[in-house]
């Protein structure tokens, strides 16, 4: 039987089994709903109120600061819509034009109901410079949402300077940190954001679960009716396995944030200087900050799409720059945003490395793109 390299964690990772063993009772036995009355709902009720807890300590938030959402495009959709259905003098949302699509897509559904929104771009190297923000915000901005780091090419923001110029003009920060979560030290008070998105299956836990940081006196509108759940924010009934999964996950994860990230740096380390070292040649994608074990690699020429698939046949899953269809190769939108030229973007891919990767995981990967790229 084929061996499978998995190296797309930025699109979901393996479930961390202390997370999964949590899970079960909430499913089996402890399946009450927690906002019942009787006695039979206290057990969930008080797992959740426990995975808030836990949660929050993860990122030095306060309890009520937490709201659970099913994942980071809900989250992300929230902050966005939230925001300006409270602005009724529609003031401008900032955002960048390499945000997740949950970011632009819900930037786009506001546009259309005339709310203004300014899009700023990132440098050569993916990162927004506080002159950019500088450059486009004013007394009259309502919000300005940047992601903490992108998930295609791992440029890392600088979130804390760019939230404090934001502050200067009392607008709200928001940050898309569903990428970011579980892998790197947060601290929402040092960084000083109003609102965080993060999703659960992003650092172990369980996939349709998530939160979204509200720092205490942001107004923000509900994002769902019909229940009291989540402070009357968000109406339905929890996902209370999801939720406790979401929690341990992350508290594992905190646990050994130290740990997993010189794991993961050093299988990135290795894979680079390995591909250095049999002579393919390619470009390295979001510059020097970039997260742990996101890799997003340009072949000049090549064809990212091919390469997926003929990785994909060697049991080995990678991730892409570009989407195709029968008649048109579309390039990523962040590539396009970085100006990376077009002999580039097309041949781009995106290696993402986990706590649970290996030394033969990376050195199955090398051998799989040696044998696609390598010269005759």
């Amino acid at each position: 039987m084929k061996r499978l390299v998995y190296a797309d964690n930025a699109a979901t990772t393996q479930m961390d089994t202390k997370a999964f063993e949590a899970m079960k009772p909430y499913l089996l036995q402890e399946y009450g709903n927690a906002s019942q009355p009787y006695s039979f709902s206290r057990q969930p009720k008080k797992a959740i109120q426990e995975a808030r807890e836990t949660i929050a300590s993860c990122i030095g938030a306060l309890p009520e600061e937490i709201l659970f959402t099913s994942g980071g495009t809900e989250s992300d959709n929230w902050a966005i819509k939230g925001t300006a259905f409270r602005n009724y003098n529609y003031r401008t949302t900032i955002t960048t034009a390499f945000e997740h699509h949950a970011v632009l897509h819900a930037c786009e559904a506001i546009e259309r109901l005339k709310y203004p929104v300014a899009y700023m771009w990132p440098d050569k190297n993916g990162t927004i410079t506080p002159d950019e923000l500088a450059r486009h915000i004013t007394d009259e901005t309502l919000l300005v949402s940047v992601m903490y780091a992108n998930n295609e090419i791992g440029s890392i923001q600088p979130i804390k300077e760019l939230c404090a110029i934001a502050h200067e003009h009392r607008a709200i920060f928001h940050t898309d940190a569903v990428q970011a979560v579980g892998h790197v030290k947060i601290d929402v008070n040092d960084l000083g954001v109003d609102m965080l998105s993060a999703s659960a299956h992003k650092f172990n836990g369980a996939k349709g679960v998530g939160f979204l940081y509200i720092r205490k006196g942001t107004l923000i509108s509900a994002y769902a009716d019909g229940g009291v759940q989540e402070r009357g924010l968000r109406a339905g009934t929890e996902n209370v396995a999801g939720i406790v999964s979401m929690a341990i996950a992350l508290k594992e994860n905190i646990k050994a944030l130290k740990e997993n990230q010189e794991h993961v740096f050093r299988l990135e380390n290795k894979l680079l200087s390995r591909l250095s070292e049999i002579g393919i040649p390619f470009v390295r994608n979001g510059g020097d900050h970039t997260l742990p074990g996101i890799i997003s690699l340009s072949f000049d020429g090549r064809d990212g799409e091919a390469i997926l698939h003929r990785m994909d046949l060697m049991g080995i899953s990678i991730s892409t720059g570009s989407a195709c269809d029968s008649k048109n190769t579309e390039i990523s939108h962040v590539l396009q945003a970085i100006h990376l030229p077009d002999s580039l973007a097309k041949g781009t891919i995106r290696i993402s490395l986990g706590k649970n990767n290996t030394e033969d995981d990376v050195d199955a990967i090398v051998a799989g793109l040696k044998k696609i790229l390598a010269k005759r």
